[in-house]
C-alpha cells in the first residue's frame, strides 16, 4: 500500500492535517490507539483575548480567520452543527480591572473583539459585583461531536487504524518511510502528549499539564454566554454546563481525581449562587510548550519525520492555520515561521 503520508493520532492537529490533505486530494492513513483525550474532553472554547490580562491571542485574528470557514465546511461535510456561537464575559472583582478593562478594549488590535462598556446589570446566578466585561466573535467547536464524527467517515474510506503505532518499526529509504507495509513519503505524528514516549521527537520540550472538568445540570442558571471567573462557566444546552479548568503539572493520567473536582467546586461557590448537580467528570492531558508556542517541522536527520503537537489550550483556534502552514512548507517548500519552527529546539538534539 502506498499513501502520500501516515498521520499518527486524530486529535485536533490530526484531524486538521487530515482535512489539509484531503482539501488537496493527497492520500493517507491515521493511525489512532484512543490513547490521547486532551481533544475529547476539551472545552472547545475559541476566544481572541486572553481574559487573565485582556491581552490579544497570539494571531488571533488571523487563526480565526482560517478556523471558522474550516469548522463550516467541515459542519456541511459531516452533516452535523459544530460551531455554537456565543459571548464571554468575564467577572470583574474590582474596580482596577473595570480599569485595565478600558484601556485594553481601547486598543487598536482588542478593539473589534471587547465592548468597551463596563456591563453592570445583575446576572441571575451569577456573583459579580463589579460587572462584566463583553468579547465578542467567541464561541465553542463541539470538539467530542467532531472527532468521532469524522473517524467514521475515515472508517466508511478505510483511512483510520485503531492500533498503537510501533516507532521501531519504520524502515527509512532515501525518499520514503514504511510502516507495516506501507509506503508514505512522510510521517506526520500529532501524539499530544505521547509524543514524550515518541524516539524521535522527545527532545522536544514539550510538557503535560493535566486539566479536569466538571459538567453540572443547573436550571436556575439559564445563561446563554460564557462567564471566565477564576473558571469557566460553559453552556451547552438543556441546562447543562461544562466548568473548568484545572491545571496539575504533576500528575500525568488521564483519570479524574477527587481533588480535582472538589477544587472546581471550591471554585464554583465563588462564581454563582445557584443550587446544580453534577452530572460528568472528565479529563485529559493538554500538550504545552514553556514558550506558548505549538512544535511544528522536520526532523532534523529523518526528513521522512514529521511533528505538529504542542498546541496547549487554544488547538481548536490554531490548528487549522497551522495544517495549513505545515502543508505548503511539506508540498510546495515554503518556511515554517520560526515562532512554531522545531529549529528552534534543534541544538538540544545535537548537544
Amino acid at each position: 500500500m502506498e499513501v502520500d503520508y501516515i498521520i499518527v493520532g486524530l486529535g485536533l492537529a490530526g484531524l486538521a492535517f487530515a482535512e489539509e490533505l484531503s482539501q488537496n486530494n493527497k492520500s493517507f492513513v491515521v493511525f489512532e490507539d484512543h490513547s490521547q483525550t486532551s481533544s475529547l474532553v476539551a472545552g472547545g472554547v475559541y476566544n481572541p483575548v486572553i481574559l487573565k490580562r485582556f491581552t490579544p491571542v497570539w494571531n488571533a485574528k488571523e487563526q480565526l480567520e482560517i478556523a471558522l470557514p474550516f469548522y463550516h465546511s467541515l459542519e456541511k461535510k459531516l452533516g452535523s452543527n459544530l460551531d455554537y456561537k456565543f459571548s464571554t464575559r468575564k467577572v470583574f472583582k474590582s474596580i482596577e480591572d473595570q480599569n485595565n478593562w478600558y484601556i485594553a478594549s481601547d486598543k487598536p488590535i482588542l478593539s473589534e473583539f471587547m465592548n468597551p462598556k463596563i456591563l453592570k446589570e445583575k446576572v441571575n446566578g451569577i456573583i459579580g459585583d463589579y460587572g462584566f466585561g463583553e468579547v465578542y466573535k467567541t464561541g465553542r467547536i463541539d470538539t467530542h461531536k467532531l472527532i468521532e464524527f469524522y473517524r467514521k467517515r475515515l472508517e466508511e474510506k478505510d483511512q483510520i487504524k485503531y492500533e498503537k503505532f510501533n516507532h521501531s518499526e519504520i524502515a527509512f529509504t532515501d525518499s520514503s518511510s514504511t510502516y507495516k507495509g506501507i509506503v508514505a513519503k512522510q510521517i506526520v505524528f500529532c501524539e499530544g502528549f505521547g509524543l514524550k514516549q515518541n524516539p524521535f521527537f522527545n527532545y522536544l520540550p514539550l510538557n503535560e499539564a493535566k486539566g479536569e472538568l466538571i459538567t453540572i445540570h443547573a436550571p436556575n442558571l439559564n445563561i446563554q454566554f460564557l462567564v471566565k471567573s477564576t473558571l469557566f462557566i460553559l453552556p451547552i444546552g438543556d441546562d447543562l454546563y461544562k466548568v473548568g479548568a484545572t491545571f496539575n503539572w504533576k500528575d500525568k493520567t488521564s483519570t479524574p481525581t477527587d481533588e480535582g473536582k472538589q477544587e472546581l467546586i471550591d471554585k464554583l461557590k465563588k462564581v454563582i449562587d445557584v443550587p446544580y448537580q453534577i452530572v460528568d467528570h472528565s479529563a485529559g492531558i493538554r500538550p504545552t510548550v514553556k514558550d506558548r508556542r505549538p512544535l511544528v517541522g522536520v526532523h532534523p536527520k529523518y526528513k521522512q519525520l514529521v511533528v505538529f503537537n504542542g498546541l496547549g489550550t487554544r488547538g481548536v483556534m490554531i490548528a487549522p492555520s497551522l495544517a495549513k502552514e505545515l502543508y505548503k512548507h511539506l508540498e510546495n517548500g515554503e518556511e515554517i515561521s520560526k515562532e512554531i519552527s522545531i529549529s528552534r529546539y534543534k541544538k538540544t538534539l545535537l548537544q
